[in-house]
Formats: C-alpha cells, structure tokens, sequence
C-alpha cells in the first residue's frame, strides 16, 4: 500500500473534501453548517481523498468547537484515525447519524466504521443523544399554564440554579464538567455557552410557582445553525412535578411566536424523562448523535 498524506486544505483546493462518497448524507445534515476550508483535513492515497474531517465553530470563534464531520474510504480506517492523531485540533468530535441507522446494514456499517477509526485514534465515547427538530406543522404544544415566567438580569442569579439543577443531573457533559472542576464549573459552562449563542441575553427566563417558589429556567436560544431549545432545567426540590414539560412547552412557544419556522432540541439517550418530554411536545428526533472525547495528548 502506498504512502499516506495528511494535510490541511485552503481555498484553492477546498473541492478535495468533496471527493469522498458520503453513505450517512452528512453533508446534508451539515448543510447549515459552515466549515472553513483551514479547518478541513484530509488523508491522500495516491492523491485520492481516502479519509476527511472538517471541523467546526462559530463565526467569531479563533478555534474550533468540535469536528463533526469525519468519514474514511472502505478499508481505510487507519488511515482515519491517523488523520485524527495527528490534528492540531484536539476537541470533541459529534459523529452524526441518521435516526434509527443502528436498523439499517449499510448505515450501521458506515458509522461504525467512523466510530471504530476515531477509537483508534484515541477517543472515547462520552455518550449517544437524540436530535430533535419541531416545526409549526407539529403543532405548538399545550401550555399547562401552571409556572410563572420571567427574565432575571443577574447572570449570579442564573449561576445559582445552574449550580442547584446540576447537583442531581443525568446530563452526560454536566457529569464530566462536575468530575473535573465541580458544580462551580458545571454551572459556568452551561452559561457560557448562553453568552456564546448569538440570541439576545434578555431571552433567558426563571419558572416559578404562582406563588413564588422556584421551579427552575428554559432557555430559548439561537445557535448559528438556527433557533433551539438552548437548556431546560428543575431544581431537584420541584422534581416529580413533570415541570419539564412545561418550560419545553413555553420555550417552544417563545420562540414560534418570535418567528421560529424550526427549533432544535436534543438530550441524551439515557435521560428517559426528557426525552418522553420532546416526544410529548410534538419533537420527533431526527437524528442521533455519538459525542467522543479526545484522547490523552501527554
């Protein structure tokens, strides 16, 4: 077999990327998705495209988020994990997969492939999530009209019952945020993440009961692939209410009545009650999702 090239694309050969058949039609599902072409690496056998990955981030981002989109040639798994051992980018990598692609020969055998490779190179699966999309022919779910809704201008506020939310979660990232840095720093990421979405800061809202006590915040957001369910969560006191539902249902409302024609939501496949909660709103999952750490770099 002849030598392997890896090596970094630009603009005068960005049409490299596109070489390579794509059975799982990630590039549809990226379509919103802007990748720049310094931020797309491919392997070469021969000058033939055998594996890529493009990463991604947002517009003012100076590094990239995460690369999710990576796929190798039949036989060329090696080949995929080498070009991901050898990136100068280290981060998450988001393997997308159409739903229900375990139930399907070839689609299962395409993202295992990926999954197999990207192992190879390191990573590690942190955990597999629903992707949901709700548009208006889904109809708007029914607002139980039980919590009271409002903004709250002190992100020390937010912080508290991130921190409070956070202290009994069944959130994969939240989890690894809480083992490495603690509530404290489970509570930041989740705000700064908020900040970093392009919706304004004044959307963000506390639930209450009638009469005072609270419940927990829904995050309506703007990612720069489009509106989304940016964060829902009940402080662990107000649990076993189904209040989940309810701050799903106003922050879907929130955002159709602002002109949202889609709202993506996602949690992950484990959490058994937040998903029940999208499917009662009217969100169907579209896609699955297989989040991988990088591996030690020491």
């Amino acid at each position: 077999m002849t030598d392997l090239v890896i090596r970094a694309l630009d603009e005068s050969d960005a049409h490299l990327f596109d070489s390579l058949p794509d059975p799982l039609g990630v590039g549809r599902a990226l379509s919103r998705a802007t990748h720049r072409p310094e931020w797309k690496r491919v392997a070469l056998r021969d000058g033939k495209v055998v594996a890529r990955a493009a990463w991604w981030g947002g517009p003012d981002d100076t590094a990239p988020v995460n690369v999710n989109w990576f796929d190798v040639a039949d036989g060329e798994e090696d080949a995929g994990a080498e070009l991901l051992r050898t990136s100068p980018h280290q981060v998450e990598y988001e393997l997308i997969l159409p739903a229900g692609w375990r139930e399907d020969p070839v689609l299962r055998a395409a993202g295992e492939s990926r999954l197999r490779a990207a192992q190879a190179a390191g990573m590690t699966v942190l955990v597999e999530r629903f992707q949901y999309r709700w548009t208006p022919q889904n109809g708007l779910p029914a607002r139980p009209g039980r919590l009271v809704f409002r903004p709250e201008p002190d992100d020390e506020v937010f912080l508290d019952v991130l921190r409070r939310v956070h202290s009994s979660t069944l959130d994969a990232h939240a989890l690894r945020a809480i083992a490495d840095g603690g509530l404290d720093r489970a509570a930041q990421e989740e705000l700064d993440f908020f900040h970093w979405c392009p919706s304004p800061r004044e959307w963000w809202q506390l639930a209450h009961t009638p009469d005072g006590e609270l419940v927990g915040l829904h995050i309506p957001a703007h990612n720069p692939s489009g509106p989304c369910v940016g964060f829902i969560g009940v402080v662990p006191e107000q649990r076993g209410h189904g209040y989940a539902y309810d701050l799903l249902a106003e922050c879907t409302h929130f955002l159709a009545e602002r002109g949202a024609e889609f709202i993506a939501g996602a949690t992950d496949q484990g959490n058994f009650p937040m998903a029940a909660n999208f499917t009662k709103a009217g969100y169907p999952v579209v896609q699955e999702r297989v989040h991988l750490e990088p591996g030690s770099q020491d």
